[in-house]
């Protein structure tokens, strides 16, 4: 069994910046790749929001938060990175962190990932 812990979320106005973190604990391991997915309010699914392969560090990104969104992984601390930048009112949302146990899919579907975090929320308001 795998526990991912979000932390970083909060109020934050349009324009400004927050970092979300993901820590993995438990029975850790070489998954594929670790994503970040967003549910915002009224919306049944999880959009992809970003990903990155565990081993070699590619990064992949939504049209809606390219150039604007960093992910990142601290290997040695099982932890993966959600920079957030220039953010915007539709970027509110409960964001959450999930591990992708092989390199199959997309990566940008929420069915193919097995772990997932609590959610921590982010919202964008003046």
């Amino acid at each position: 069994q795998v526990q991912l812990l979000e932390s970083g979320g909060g109020l934050v106005q349009p324009g400004g910046s927050l970092t979300l973190s993901c820590e993995a604990s438990g029975r850790t391991f070489n998954w594929h790749a670790m994503g970040w997915f967003r549910q915002a309010p009224g919306k049944k699914m999880r959009e992809f929001v970003a990903s990155i392969t565990w081993s070699s560090g590619w990064d992949y990104y939504s049209e809606s938060v390219d150039g604007r969104f960093t992910i990142s992984r601290d290997a040695a601390k099982n932890t993966v990175y959600l920079q957030m930048n220039s953010l915007k009112l539709e970027d509110t949302a409960v964001y959450y962190c999930a591990t992708d146990p092989d390199s199959r899919g997309s990566g940008r579907s929420a069915a193919e990932y097995d772990y997932w975090g609590q959610g921590t929320q982010v919202t964008v308001s003046s």
